[in-house]
């Protein structure tokens, strides 16, 4: 665990997205959960030293973001209102999730014992501010990496988490990206007065990073147009078309490389 201002703690390297919490004078609000259950409840007993878990704020709908909501009980948890649309209508079945836990981390299975998904209580549309104590969250509809991105603006501490809009020197997912609206989102993100980013992947990094990630995104749009430029077909580039080889796949996601890149094309390949 990372302390990147008086009240923010983030996790960066566990499987799975980073996740963190922010202390108030009232409990903790938490930033999307851990994927792996012995991860999250650890990540609940390192909480509950700081105060009662209030508020669960979920950036996506990827169950690395929000898988871990269910062992939180007492926390309500807030998400763009895709997030919730899309926990209702595609969230894994619990046999599916065992399968999953059984390959990522089977001293895990254990605690899927009971296990629902915890969706949304509440939700927004293109903003919202939460109020807890003395901190102010300023939860901005980001579209991105995914449709219903969010990012967490914390003044007071100089902190914004931005979700999985940004990769921090990890290979970025575009599965089911929207690269226009994402690169808008980056300049957001840019305009925001603080000192740290909280990344979705990667590490701890500042605005001197967007940058480079906007590259990364021109740089895939860039390939996809070439590759169809010389008339190649979807499952040509899907197979063809290389990764940014001076970055790893980041936690717990070694041996994906061939599905990223056929996941990215197939994308793009309708959006350029």
């Amino acid at each position: 665990m990372q302390q990147v201002s008086e009240n923010v703690y983030v996790e960066t390297y566990t499987r799975g997205c980073n996740h963190g919490f922010v202390t108030t004078s009232q409990g903790v609000v938490l930033i999307d959960t851990p994927q792996i259950p012995l991860d999250a409840v650890r990540w609940r007993h390192e909480i509950m030293k700081h105060g009662e878990p209030l508020y669960i704020i979920n950036t996506e709908p990827h169950l690395d973001h929000v898988m871990g909501n269910f062992y939180f009980p007492g926390a309500s948890v807030i998400s763009q209102q895709g997030v919730r649309e899309r926990m209702d209508d595609g969230f894994p079945t619990l046999q599916e999730l065992r399968e999953r836990i059984s390959q990522a981390d089977p001293d895990s299975l254990w605690l899927l014992h009971g296990y629902a998904p915890h969706p949304p209580e509440i939700t927004f549309s293109s903003g919202m501010t939460l109020r807890v104590g003395e901190q102010m969250f300023h939860l901005m509809h980001l579209p991105g990496h995914t449709p219903m991105e969010v990012c967490v603006y914390i003044p007071g501490e100089r902190v914004v988490f931005t979700g999985d809009n940004v990769f921090h020197r990890v290979q970025t997912f575009l599965h089911e990206a929207e690269p226009e609206a994402w690169l808008e989102s980056l300049k957001r993100i840019g305009e925001l007065d603080v000192d740290v980013i909280v990344p979705g992947h990667g590490e701890v990094c500042d605005k001197g990073y967007l940058e480079e990630q906007a590259a990364v995104i021109h740089d895939w749009l860039g390939a996809v147009r070439e590759a169809k430029g010389k008339g190649l077909t979807l499952e040509e580039a899907a197979k063809g078309l290389g990764l940014k080889k001076e970055y790893p796949m980041g936690q717990g996601l070694q041996g994906m490389e061939d599905w990223l890149r056929e996941m990215n094309v197939n994308n793009l390949w309708q959006k350029v």
